[in-house]
Formats: structure tokens, C-alpha cells, sequence
């Protein structure tokens, strides 16, 4: 009996030193107006569960586009994909690509003002806009939200004066956000900065309020001027969260952790507002139900690589 039990911790102790500690990584796509704080939460979230994140940030409509393409190939994609929209994660949902999309959090567009162009307001920011001689910029609809918020604006122009979108929706450059067409940005600099001050193509740029902020952050940019959009143009930017169907495990505690108090805090930090709808602390039932999912899909997962590891040796 004692020779089966020391030859069984043999067997044991070999085991504990050919099979290295698993290390687990799950993969973030995002919004490109969430790279500076989905990139905080992901740091935080490390540190915090000691699991690694692997982040891409783009045009969601391209970043959507990208997680389907990678799904029909059987490569490699996001494990959670948080979008600048509700749209593009409902479409993988509607696929039954993905899990329920969750409203994560918000923004609103404004008006980013070139330094020099004075006496905009919010109450003639409509006329800035139609001026002939101001060069308006935008970013590519269908490709990026904002710029389909930007086409929005546009229509509620209408409203107010008649033949205004056609207008705008011609002369509006679309210098970012997945457009093949437009300037290339050089490494490291800012776009907002880019087109309004070092290669001053536009003069008057819609875009997130998040992202107005960030620029004016950074020395270049303190001279940016940000114009709220007045009630007949307020567009609201509503931001969605989907985890993708056969993800890492993991990726259920990524979303649920920017979904947490403590994520929701890092995305305040940046100017974001809360999502449309709110988000309960406290699970209850259903969070006991996900815990119970994930440690199994975890153990699966573990199996899985293991198996690996061991084909690989063969």
C-alpha cells in the first residue's frame, strides 16, 4: 500500500512539473473612441484577476465586419467586442454570433473647433456649418458610428432649415473612421489635433465629446474649442457590449467587469455617461447560474489545452 501511495505521488509531483500553470488571455475588440479607458479597465482588470487582455481598437462597422469574417475562417476573434453603438453588436446577435447586447455606457457628439474660428456658439453652430467657407469634418458613416451620429445631425438640420442635410452631407469630409480615401494620420499623433491644427483640413470637426476631451488633454489640443450641439442637433451616442458566442470563459468576467461599479468608474473618469439603461449590482440567481457556467466552461477549456500539450509532445 505504501509503495502504490509513494508511487503515486511520484506520478503526481512529475505531473505538477511537465504541466505549466495555464496562463489565460482573453481578447477585447473596441470602439476606437474607447482605447484610452477600455485600456484602464483591461490594466485594472489584470491586476485585479491576474488574466491578460489582448485589445483592438477600430471603426465598429469595420471591427463588427472583422469579428464575422474571423468567425466564417474559424480564426481566431474578440472575446468581447463593445461597440460605439447598439447596432453593430445586435447584427452578430441577430446572427447568433453573440450573446445579448448590453447598453454599457454613453456619449453625446459635438462640435470640436479649430483654434482661431471665432464666435461659435451653440446657438449658431447651424450657421458655422452651412457656411460655404468652413470645411466641416466628419467620420465615415456605416464604417464608424459617429459617423452615422454625424449623418443624424445632418437630418435634424433639416428640420430647422429645409435642404440643409443635402448640404452637409456633401460638403462634410469624411477624413477618419475606416474611410480608404483619407489622409493617413501619422503614428501617435491625434486625429482631432491632426486634422484641425498640424494638416488643417477642417475647421469645424463633429465628433464624441470623449473624444473633444482627450485632445484637449494633450498640450497640442488646449487651444481646441468644444461646442455643445443645441437641443434640435443633440444626438446621443448609446454604446453596446456583446460577448461572442464559444468565447474564453474569461470573457463573461471582462464584460461583466465593465459592466461593474468599478469599470463604470474608469469610463466616468473619461467623460462617458451611464447607459440607458441601468445595471443591478447584484445578479442574484442569474449571476450564480453565470458562475457556475463559466467555472465549467474554464475546466473545459483547461481539459482542452491540456489534450494540446500532449498531442503536441506525441
Amino acid at each position: 500500500m505504501k509503495k502504490q501511495f509513494l508511487a503515486f505521488s511520484l506520478i503526481a509531483c512529475a505531473v505538477n512539473v511537465t504541466l505549466p500553470t495555464p496562463v489565460f488571455a482573453v481578447t477585447l475588440y473596441g470602439a476606437g473612441s474607447l482605447r484610452n479607458s477600455l485600456t484602464e479597465v483591461a490594466q485594472a482588470f489584470t491586476t485585479e484577476y491576474g488574466i491578460t487582455v489582448d485589445t483592438y481598437f477600430g471603426p465598429s462597422g469595420l471591427t463588427r465586419a472583422k469579428i464575422e469574417d474571423e468567425l466564417s475562417r474559424n480564426l481566431s476573434t474578440a472575446d468581447v467586442f463593445a461597440s460605439a453603438d447598439l447596432g453593430n453588436p445586435q447584427q452578430l446577435f441577430q446572427q447568433g454570433l453573440s450573446h445579448p447586447v448590453q447598453n454599457f455606457t454613453s456619449n453625446r457628439m459635438v462640435a470640436i473647433v479649430r483654434p482661431g474660428l471665432t464666435g461659435v456658439t451653440s446657438d449658431n453652430i447651424l450657421d458655422f456649418l452651412l457656411d460655404s467657407n468652413i470645411k466641416v469634418g466628419t467620420s465615415t458613416p456605416l464604417a464608424d458610428p459617429s459617423g452615422d451620429y454625424a449623418w443624424q445631425i445632418f437630418d435634424k438640420a433639416d428640420a430647422i432649415k429645409p435642404g440643409s442635410s443635402q448640404i452637409l452631407k456633401t460638403k462634410a469630409l469624411q477624413l477618419v473612421g475606416g474611410n480608404p480615401s483619407a489622409p493617413p494620420v501619422p503614428t501617435g499623433e491625434n486625429n482631432l489635433i491632426y486634422f484641425l491644427k498640424t494638416n488643417p483640413l477642417a475647421d469645424i470637426f463633429l465628433a464624441y465629446y470623449t473624444s473633444g476631451n482627450s485632445a484637449q488633454q494633450l498640450e497640442a489640443g488646449k487651444d481646441l474649442q468644444i461646442i455643445e450641439l443645441p437641443n434640435y442637433l443633440a444626438t446621443k451616442a448609446d454604446y453596446g457590449l456583446t460577448v461572442i458566442k464559444n468565447a474564453d470563459p474569461d470573457g463573461e468576467k471582462l464584460a461583466a467587469y465593465i459592466l461593474s461599479p468599478k469599470g463604470q468608474a474608469i469610463l466616468t473618469k473619461y467623460g462617458f455617461g451611464n447607459p440607458s439603461t441601468s445595471i443591478p449590482e447584484h445578479q442574484g440567481a442569474s449571476a450564480s447560474l453565470l458562475a457556475l457556467t463559466v467555472a465549467f466552461a474554464v475546466q473545459r477549456n483547461l481539459s482542452r489545452r491540456r489534450k494540446s500539450m500532449a498531442n503536441t509532445k506525441v
